[in-house]
């Protein structure tokens, strides 16, 4: 029967697509894949994959088959299956050919992180043209050669492919077509259908993307969006009440404690001041794009490229194991204005959700007398930045179109340079109306494409465009900003924290790589002291601390440490999200959650950046860390990460409810 020919023929020359575009990634990782071990997988794995790809693709049409049996409604299912498989056969290339520049950056088949940069198109398009430029014209010319393909295919497959009438054999055989390709899509007989996780075979997590294909990986990320308020749950259960109580405990070991017992509310806590004085100081926090540890000779990243930021942190509190917590500004935003734990769902930053009434930095000062303020050097709206500012306590955004005249424009604003001299501004103007404020400065020099001006530095590569250029570049714009900071009357009233917001390319071997989680962080400023901070320490630390030291006591949900009061060589731990793997550390101990598999136990070792896999099975390192990973989930869906409870229903009794 043609139809049967036409959707098997489609079937095999998806799975032969996806077969030669897993090949060649294959052989270009080749050295990862073999490291692993696991080559015969990749391909024997990779065909299961594909099968529920293309089990997707052919069920559509195959629920139709009946109206392939009469003449008269046999053109309208051909139109439609022949116009559907060219899509598909359209999308799968596409997508294929977009998968080695984001392998090449993140590491990972397209995602999530695919699909929210397809949000921006702007920006994302002059990401692309200044960064992948070859890339990304080779990508439109073979999806452009698709496209001529498969509508010549389209024309001649609407004109040859012909009724033909269906035996009885052929309609008894329908109902096991549709069996079989909907065990296809299962790919299991398990109580859950396979998802990307279940490829976790490897320990390298570029190994375990490569048994996947890229249609596949965007359409389950897309698919989960539907799922972000619960996104924990994946990780196991938990009731609800062990689950605060476990959180509470745990805190309590790091000091953090006095919480209000109240239901409602079951992380707010009063956390004192530990200022000697009375004084309330300004504070300001500067986010560094992409400024990992690997770039910062000071932290055993490449030498050269900070000279600024390491000379200052001799001048003030420098951590040298503080970890952010996850892989995106958004989830760095997150972090250090708010506080959260981190999810496996888009950042809070983003989520309808925490549109108001979500707790932040800016909502406690402003209850204080605090003007807060967001300066960027982009467009404020990326990434939703300046409504969920807006929403959430902050007075005012300034973004590119508050800039007059800057000295450099780029493909993501204005340069660091006119950034700096806005934010010196601002403060110099709030300090002389006697206003206290708090400012979050967030920089973008250092992104792809490293786009920066001119005879600024002495390149430490060619060409000038590269990453280690834009670091040191970034480095001298900080340097400059606050050698005229130094100068001004606004600093002794304030405390500055400098911090990334996360690495440049969060990639590595293993299956978290925890060394490019860590980056560096500083805070001077008004009356700081030198000190050196070797405790484990998360960027959700970073706001509690700024509390205590600009001399503001309140109430607040937030479980950072207040490293005031911690010792310099204290127990530490640190919380980092890396896709839908959820790390906890301890020291050096960390637990691993991956959705619906076994939890992994493993010892980091710092100063070697390795991370081995511990043998047996730790219950209580496991519960903390579970008890971490549903939490953020647990209240953000029932709205209990505020200072004033407005309750959403939680129907269910448990933390991944």
């Amino acid at each position: 029967m043609p139809a049967v020919r036409l959707l098997l023929s489609a079937f095999v020359l998806g799975l032969a697509l996806l077969l030669l575009s897993r090949l060649g990634l294959v052989l270009w990782q080749l050295d990862r894949v073999s490291a692993a071990g696991l080559l015969p997988q990749v391909f024997l794995y990779g065909l299961r994959a594909d099968s529920i790809m293309m089990s997707l693709v052919a069920l559509p049409p195959a629920l139709l088959l009946p109206l392939a049996w009469w003449q008269r409604s046999w053109p309208v299912w051909r139109l439609l299956t022949v116009s559907w498989l060219a899509l598909c056969g359209l999308t799968l290339v596409f997508m294929e050919a977009s998968t080695p520049a984001f392998l090449g950056q993140y590491e990972a088949r397209p995602n999530r992180l695919f699909f929210e940069y397809l949000e921006w198109p702007g920006e994302t398009l002059r990401m692309l043209w200044g960064g992948f430029r070859l890339q990304l014209l080779a990508s439109v010319a073979l999806v452009a050669g698709t496209a001529l393909i498969l509508g010549w295919w389209l024309r001649r497959a609407l004109t040859t492919l012909q009724f033909r009438a269906p035996g009885w054999l052929n309609i008894a055989a329908w109902p096991v077509l549709l069996l079989a390709l909907a065990l296809g899509v299962r790919s299991t007989l398990e109580h859950r259908p396979l998802n990307p996780s279940w490829f976790a075979f490897a320990g390298d997590n570029l190994v375990n993307q490569l048994m996947l294909n890229s249609t596949w990986s965007l359409a389950h990320a897309v698919y989960n969006l539907r799922h972000e308020s619960r996104s924990g749950a994946r990780y196991g259960e938990m009731p609800v009440a062990d689950m605060v109580d476990e959180v509470r405990e745990t805190a309590g070991r790091y000091g953090v404690g006095n919480f209000a017992g109240n239901p409602e509310l079951p992380t707010l806590h009063y956390q004192a001041s530990n200022r000697g004085d009375q004084r309330r100081l300004n504070l300001v926090i500067i986010l560094e794009e992409s400024l990992g540890a690997t770039y910062v000779g000071a932290l055993g990243g490449v030498p050269g490229l900070t000279p600024q930021l390491e000379r200052l942190a001799r001048e003030g509190w420098w951590f040298e194991q503080l970890y952010a917590t996850g892989t995106r500004s958004v989830r760095g935003i997150e972090a250090v204005t708010t506080g959260f734990l981190p999810t496996p769902a888009r950042a809070v930053v983003k989520l309808l959700g925490s549109q108001g009434g979500f707790f932040s930095l800016a909502e406690l000062l402003g209850r204080e007398g605090y003007h807060s303020e967001f300066i960027y050097g982009g467009e404020g709206h990326f990434d939703n930045m300046a409504s969920f500012f807006l929403a959430n306590g902050f007075d005012q955004v300034v973004d590119e179109r508050d800039y007059e005249s800057p000295a450099f424009r780029g493909s993501w604003g204005v340069s660091d340079e006119d950034l700096f001299t806005k934010a010196d501004e601002r403060l110099q103007q709030h300090h002389a109306a006697g206003q206290p404020t708090f400012t979050l400065v967030f920089s973008s020099s250092n992104h792809t494409p490293f786009d920066y001006p001119k005879g600024r530095i002495q390149h430490y590569d060619e060409p000038a465009a590269t990453e280690n250029n834009a670091i040191r570049y970034a480095d001298y714009a900080l340097g400059e900003f606050f050698a005229r900071a130094r100068g001004r009357d606004y600093w002794q009233d304030t405390v500055f924290i400098v911090v990334a917001d996360h690495d440049n390319q969060v990639v590595g071997e293993n299956v978290v790589p925890v060394e490019r989680f860590h980056i560096p962080a500083l805070i001077l400023g008004a009356d700081i002291a030198p000190r050196r901070i070797e405790t484990v320490a998360s960027q959700i630390d970073l706001p509690t601390t700024a509390l205590s030291l600009i001399g503001v006591s309140a109430d607040h949900p937030m479980l950072g440490r207040d490293f005031s009061a911690v010792g310099d060589h204290a127990d530490g731990r640190a919380i980092m999200q890396f896709g839908d793997r959820f790390a906890w550390m301890e020291n050096s101990e960390l637990v691993i959650l991956t959705p619906e598999q076994p939890p992994v136990f493993a010892h980091f070792d710092a100063a070697r950046k390795q991370l081995t896999p511990v043998s047996g099975f730790q219950p209580a390192a496991h519960r903390r860390a579970l008890a971490h990973a549903l939490l953020p989930s647990w209240l953000y869906r029932t709205g209990r990460y505020s200072l004033e409870h407005a309750p959403r229903p939680a129907p269910s009794k448990h933390g991944t409810g």
